[in-house]
C-alpha cells in the first residue's frame, strides 16, 4: 500500500527574510546619521554620533568611542586667556630687559664718578704723565707707569711712592665694594738677576707687592682683590722704541663693574 505523504502546513509564511531586512534598515539609519553629522562636525555632534553607534552595534563601548579626529574649536574665552598670558610673558621679558639695562647704566655712572675722583687726585698731584684712567668694556682701568713705583728690575715699591699708593687706596674704598684686579706688565727686554729669572716673575711680584701696600688700608677687604702678572705678553706700545718700552712697563688697577651688559 502506498504511504500517503504528510501534507506540509503552508498556513504560515516563511519570515526568515525579516532578519537581513532589519540589518539593512539599521545600516541605512547609521548612514543617515553619518551624513547628517558630517555636514557640520563638532565635538558635541561627534559625541552624540559615538553614543548612537555604540548603542546600535554593541549596546555599550564601541569603536567610535575615540577622541574626536577634529580638534574642538577653542572658545573665545580660552583664546583671550592664551592671548593675555602671551602678552604678560612678553611684558615680563621687556620689563626684565629694561631693568637690566637701567642697572647697567647706573653701574656705569658709578664708575664714571670713581674715575672723576681719581682724575681729580691725578690733577691735584700733577701726575698726568704717570697716571692714566680709561673706562673700558672690562671696567675702569687705572694705568701707572712702573717708574712711578719701582726701580728698574725691582719689584719693591720705592719709599717715596708709598704715600701715593696709600692715597690711591683711599680712592678704592667703595660701598658696596667692587672686585679689583691688579696686574703687572713689562717690556720685552730679557731680565735675569739674582731675584728674578724672567719678566713674567718680575711682573707678578710687582702686582703682588703693590696690592699688599694698597691693602694696608683697613677699610679695604682683601677678598675683593686679586693680582696677576703678564710679563711682556700684553704690550700697549711698540717695544722697538724706548718710549714704547716705557709705556709697556706698567701696573694696572682694573675696577670691575658689578653689572655687565
Amino acid at each position: 500500500m502506498r504511504r500517503r505523504k504528510k501534507k506540509h502546513d503552508d498556513d504560515h509564511m516563511d519570515e526568515s527574510w525579516l532578519i537581513p531586512y532589519a540589518d539593512l534598515l539599521t545600516l541605512l539609519l547609521a548612514l543617515f546619521i553619518v551624513l547628517y553629522a558630517s555636514s557640520s562636525v563638532d565635538a558635541q555632534k561627534f559625541k552624540e554620533l559615538s553614543q548612537v553607534f555604540s548603542e546600535i552595534f554593541t549596546g555599550g563601548t564601541g569603536m567610535m568611542e575615540y577622541p574626536s579626529p577634529v580638534a574642538p574649536q577653542q572658545s573665545s574665552d580660552q583664546e583671550e586667556k592664551q592671548a593675555s598670558s602671551s602678552a604678560n610673558e612678553e611684558e615680563k621679558q621687556i620689563s626684565k630687559e629694561e631693568i637690566d639695562k637701567q642697572a647697567f647704566l647706573k653701574d656705569q655712572e658709578e664708575l664714571k664718578e670713581i674715575q672723576k675722583k681719581i682724575n681729580e687726585y691725578i690733577k691735584t698731584n700733577h701726575l698726568e704723565v704717570q697716571f692714566i684712567t680709561k673706562l673700558t668694556d672690562e671696567g675702569l682701568l687705572l694705568t701707572i707707569r712702573d717708574n712711578v713705583l719701582f726701580d728698574s728690575g725691582s719689584a719693591t715699591v720705592q719709599g717715596s711712592d708709598l704715600s701715593v699708593a696709600g692715597e690711591l687706596s683711599e680712592l678704592l674704598v667703595m660701598n658696596p665694594p667692587r672686585n679689583i684686579i691688579i696686574s703687572g706688565h713689562t717690556d720685552n727686554v730679557p731680565i735675569r738677576n739674582a731675584e728674578f729669572d724672567s719678566n713674567w716673575e718680575l711682573s707678578v711680584m710687582r702686582a703682588v707687592n703693590f696690592m699688599k701696600i694698597i691693602l694696608d688700608n683697613p677699610e679695604l677687604d682683601p677678598k675683593w682683590f686679586s693680582a696677576k702678572g703678564f710679563g711682556e705678553f700684553e704690550p700697549i706700545a711698540d717695544n722697538g722704541t724706548a718710549e714704547g718700552r716705557g709705556q709697556n712697563r706698567r701696573v694696572e688697577v682694573l675696577i670691575l663693574p658689578r653689572v655687565t651688559e
